[in-house]
């Protein structure tokens, strides 16, 4: 019986607006606005090397072939830089040429669909739908 005669308060208006313009001017007095950057002098600046691709960086150095050659080189697929197979995987598809002469006049290897009066007409019930009426 005492919990419930002891129930919690609700603050009024007046409580609650005086927190808030405390919380308010607590904010104000740690709040600072920095408009001017500068570097710290007690830290330690860690020098940052250029990008080397990066085309304003290297307006004023030429050209090195070399690594120019380098880039190219690594860019080739694997079947223009070695003449032969550098791993077992890439056996698999090595010689991509294929073994018979895919020529489409050779009836042996292609079979084209050929339409006679009946199969004619069984596509054309089937394109219509007459198929499903007999299920």
């Amino acid at each position: 019986m005492a919990g419930r005669q002891k129930e919690k308060e609700v603050p009024d208006e007046v409580h609650q607006n005086q927190i808030l313009r405390e919380l308010y001017l607590k904010e104000l007095r740690t709040q600072k606005l920095y408009t001017q950057y500068h570097v710290n002098p007690l830290r330690k600046v860690h020098t940052i090397t250029r990008k080397p691709m990066s085309w304003h960086d290297n307006l004023e150095e030429p050209a090195d072939d070399k690594f120019l050659n380098l880039i190219h080189h690594a860019a080739q697929g694997p079947r223009k830089k070695y003449p032969e197979t550098q791993t077992e995987s890439q056996e698999i598809g090595w010689y991509s040429e294929p073994l018979v002469n895919p020529e489409r006049d050779d009836y042996r290897l292609n079979h084209f669909r050929v339409y006679n009066d009946i199969t004619l007409y069984k596509a054309k019930m089937w394109s219509l739908g007459e198929d499903d009426l007999h299920k």
